[in-house]
């Protein structure tokens, strides 16, 4: 059989997307089996958000594990030939090349590329490598402003060590987990760079990757500002509020294009991104071309956290290399202006790259009284036994409850209608939408899948049924939409100011069912259902959508049984949305093995600072 006819039978099996067999056939034909299935699978990949594939894993064990004993799998592999030297078949194709020819697919040593995955890889690469200058200051300066904004202590003050590698790079990236003080440290790092420029202040921007992040961006950094002894002129200096990316960057209503980009650079001096770990590559490269020469930029996230959806996970490849400490020099510049004794690392690897990296390491948020932050520090760790330790160990602020019979689910959805008590309350009183969005935030149901009765579409349609029943809502035949039905945004629409990630709640303030939306500015927008661009209901959602997001009782439900997607980053991420109290609804038996299982994002980018 030909290799075109069994691409198509891998679509109907689900073991390819259509989008992959079609560019596999775009570029190759039938006379180049192996080429047509290779381009099939570095599309599907990129799909599951690799950045590329390596060589050496077109086998079948590898491109389809657990289903390689599928006779269509095997077949695949043997219509291609099984070729044993994989360069030499793809670079004998004119739809590859290892140079800068501008063919579909790159081969790059041994790893596979789509063009523009290797474009954007290249760009990210040589920013952080390339374009990271050093900014030259007067270190009495910097240590006389350092000092007044951060109390002395007898241990190394990481958020001060934090804020001088950022105002000594062009470049610099923050990360810490939850609590560590991310916010409280670049408010600081902000007042310094106002302090320091003088007469002229800099054009500083916020920004982050969803709305919700975004507002959050602007809540929380307006609070920690507000705190800190400025003068009035230094003040009118700092942002606002911050916005998403897309806005940031002027995103067009129906288009691929920006308005902003390296020939038409973003308007700015200073620009702060939160939640980094959610921005993919494609999303990072066309941020730094929009980005002006001389522009400063502070990188925030948790390089723990679950990375995009889309490919990449830029974070955690940059992030990889803070543990290997500062080089000597750096470690020596950094004790000098903080007064701090920093220890240098041992590592001669990503050295440019080491010395604008900064890990937070002391959580302020959860201490040991905190079951969430033990819980946390265990599921990062890969420990199975401190987690099991942690729910045995009587904190208040976490509870793990079974999920194994029909009896479990029902209670789970019960206890879930509870979690919404405060919101529900708000809806039956008529409040007004920002309040009954504020009590919306307070709870939030988690799931690691989108389909099923343990996904996000079968939890909305159980609650919805439940909330009917109970006579709390009131569904209109053949429609969706009712009081207090939850909607998050799927779809960026820039027109109406609704990116994806952003929640609504329907209401009806007498001009009808309106849907309102919390802004980054702190305002409430109300837009008519019919305009809303893609939406889903939202009493429950994705691991992935809740990043950037806070909930003071966050509930995590996990599968019956245990599936790839449910990495020990998934179970992190939802940990640490709970703010005060946790919930997880699981078989142990899938919580150990999703806690052993890491997410793997392949990529070249660590390979590019190795060199």
């Amino acid at each position: 059989m030909k290799m075109q006819e069994l691409i198509q039978q891998a679509v109907r099996h689900k073991l390819l997307r259509p989008l992959d067999a079609q560019f596999a056939m775009m570029v190759a034909s039938n006379e180049e089996p192996a080429m047509m299935l290779a381009a099939a699978l570095v599309s599907r990949d990129a799909g599951e958000g690799h950045v590329c594939l390596p060589v050496s894993r077109l086998c079948v064990e590898h491109c389809f594990p657990g289903r390689q004993q599928e006779p269509l799998a095997q077949a695949l592999f043997d219509a291609a030939g099984n070729p044993q030297n994989w360069r030499e078949v793809l670079l004998a194709s004119r739809a590859v090349s290892e140079d800068g020819a501008p063919t579909p697919l790159k081969l790059i040593g041994e790893r596979l590329y789509l063009n523009r995955m290797w474009r954007h890889e290249q760009a990210v690469a040589a920013f952080f490598r390339q374009q990271n200058l050093v900014i030259t200051a007067d270190e009495a300066k910097l240590n006389q402003v350092l000092n007044e904004l951060f109390a002395p202590t007898d241990e190394v003050d990481w958020q001060k060590v934090a804020a001088a590698v950022a105002l000594t790079r062009r470049i610099s990236v923050i990360s810490g987990g939850p609590g560590t003080g991310k916010t409280t440290t670049v408010a600081k790092l902000l007042a310094a760079i106002v302090r320091l420029a003088g007469d002229k202040p800099p054009r500083i921007r916020l920004a982050a990757p969803t709305g919700k992040a975004a507002a959050r961006l602007t809540e929380s950094l307006g609070a920690a500002l507000r705190r800190l002894p400025l003068e009035k002129t230094q003040k009118e200096a700092l942002p606002d509020d911050a916005s998403t990316l897309h806005r940031l960057l002027g995103a067009q209503p129906g288009s691929q294009r920006l308005r902003y980009h390296e020939g038409n650079p973003l308007h700015l001096d200073v620009l702060v991104v939160d939640e980094a770990s959610m921005i993919d590559l494609p999303m990072m490269a066309r941020l730094i071309a929009a980005l002006p020469s001389h522009a400063r930029v502070i990188f925030l996230g948790d390089r723990d956290q679950l990375a995009s959806v889309e490919a990449g996970a830029v974070l955690g490849d940059i992030c990889h290399y803070v543990s290997h400490g500062f080089t000597a020099a750096r470690a020596q510049e950094l004790s000098r202006i903080t007064g701090c004794q920093i220890a240098a690392g041992e590592s001669e690897q990503a050295a440019q790259l080491r010395d604008c990296l900064c890990l937070l390491q002391k959580s302020y948020r959860f201490g040991s009284h905190s079951g969430i932050g033990r819980l946390a520090f265990a599921v990062n760790g890969s420990d199975h036994r401190a987690a099991r330790s942690a729910f045995s160990q009587n904190f208040e602020d976490i509870v793990k409850k079974p999920l194994q019979s029909g009896e479990d689910y029902t209670r789970m959805i019960a206890e879930s209608l509870e979690g919404y008590q405060r919101f529900l309350a708000s809806l039956q009183e008529g409040a007004e939408p920002r309040t009954v969005l504020q009590a919306f935030g307070e709870f939030q149901l988690l799931c690691a899948l989108r389909e099923g009765p343990f996904g996000v579409a079968g939890l909305n349609e159980r609650l919805e049924q439940a909330l009917a029943q109970r006579r709390v809502i009131t569904r209109a035949p053949l429609s969706r939409w009712y009081e207090g039905r939850p909607v998050m945004i799927s779809r960026n629409d820039s027109a109406l100011g609704l990116f994806n990630g952003d929640i609504g709640i329907a209401l009806d303030r007498g001009q009808g069912l309106r849907v309102w939306f919390p802004m980054p500015d702190g305002t409430v927008k109300a837009v008519q259902p019919s305009r809303l661009p893609a939406h889903d209901t939202a009493w429950a959602m994705t691991v992935h959508k809740s990043q950037g997001s806070e909930f003071n009782h966050a509930a995590l439900i996990l599968p019956g049984q245990f599936v790839p997607v449910v990495t020990r980053e998934l179970v992190y991420t939802a940990i640490t949305r709970a703010r005060s109290r946790l919930s997880l609804y699981t078989d142990d038996r899938v919580f150990e093995q999703a806690i052993a299982t890491r997410t793997e994002r392949r990529s070249g980018l660590m390979a590019h600072f190795q060199e």
